[in-house]
C-alpha cells in the first residue's frame, strides 16, 4: 500500500502541475485555505505538512498563524497534485515567504515527509522542537494523524461519508489529470476508487448505480 501511495504521488506530480496567483478568501485550519482564482473557488491543502485539527491542542493557534500570514492576500500557488478529497495540494508563498515551511518553523504544523524528500522540513521541525515553539511547548504533542484516528467525526455528513472525509488515514495523492483508469481492477483502494468516481467522474466504476464505486473495495463496511 505504501508503494502504491508513492507511485500515485509520482504520477500526480507530473499531472497538470501549474503555478498561478490567487487571493485567499478563507482559512479553514492550519494547512487548508480557500482561494479565488478568476472567479473560481479552489480549496488548497498545503503540501508536506500536517497541522493540528481545530479541536486538537494548538489547532486554533495553527489556524490563526496561517490566517495572519495569508488572510485576504494575493498568494502564489505551486500546485503539485490532488488529494482524495479533491483538494489541490500545493506549495504556497506570499511576499517571498514559503508558507508551508513557515508553519513548521513556527511549531504550528508537523512536517510530513512520507511523500517528499525535502530535508528542509525535517530540519525546521527539529529547530522548532529545540526552541519549544508552538505545539512543541507541550510535553507529549500528538501527531494530527494519530489524533484523527482516536477522534472520528460523530455524525459525518452523507457526502463526507461517501468521499472518505471521516477516514483517519493521512492524505494520499492521486493523479490530478485523472489519467486513464476506468476499471475497478485498476484501483488500489476504496479511497482511490472514490477519487476517480467523484473527482474524475468515472461512472463506469459504479456498475450497479447505487452511488458507491467498486463494491469489492467499497462494500457496506467501508
Amino acid at each position: 500500500m505504501k508503494r502504491l501511495g508513492v507511485l500515485l504521488f509520482c504520477l500526480a506530480l507530473n499531472a497538470q502541475a501549474e503555478t498561478f496567483s490567487a487571493r485567499v478568501i478563507a482559512v479553514m485550519d492550519g494547512d487548508t485555505v480557500m482561494v479565488l482564482r478568476q472567479g473560481q473557488k479552489i480549496k488548497i491543502r498545503l503540501a508536506n505538512i500536517d497541522a493540528p485539527e481545530k479541536d486538537q491542542a494548538f489547532g486554533m493557534q495553527s489556524r490563526d498563524s496561517l490566517l495572519q500570514m495569508l488572510g485576504g492576500k494575493q498568494v502564489r500557488i505551486d500546485s503539485l497534485a490532488a488529494d482524495q478529497y479533491g483538494r489541490t495540494v500545493a506549495l504556497v508563498s506570499v511576499d517571498g515567504r514559503d508558507v508551508n515551511q513557515e508553519q513548521v518553523r513556527r511549531g504550528m504544523a508537523w512536517e510530513y515527509s512520507h511523500y517528499h524528500a525535502d530535508n528542509t522540513y525535517v530540519a525546521l521541525q527539529r529547530e522548532a522542537q529545540q526552541a519549544h515553539r508552538g505545539l512543541w511547548t507541550q510535553a507529549s504533542p500528538q501527531a494530527p494523524w494519530l489524533w484523527r484516528k482516536h477522534h472520528p467525526p460523530m455524525q459525518p455528513a452523507p457526502q463526507a461519508r461517501q468521499y472518505g472525509a471521516s477516514r483517519s488515514m493521512p492524505t494520499m495523492f492521486y493523479d490530478a489529470g485523472c489519467g486513464r483508469k476506468r476499471r475497478c481492477s485498476q484501483m488500489g483502494s476504496c479511497d482511490e476508487a472514490y477519487f476517480y468516481f467523484t473527482y474524475c467522474g468515472v461512472a463506469t466504476l459504479d456498475g450497479n448505480h447505487d452511488g458507491r464505486p467498486c463494491e469489492d473495495l467499497c462494500g457496506s463496511n467501508h
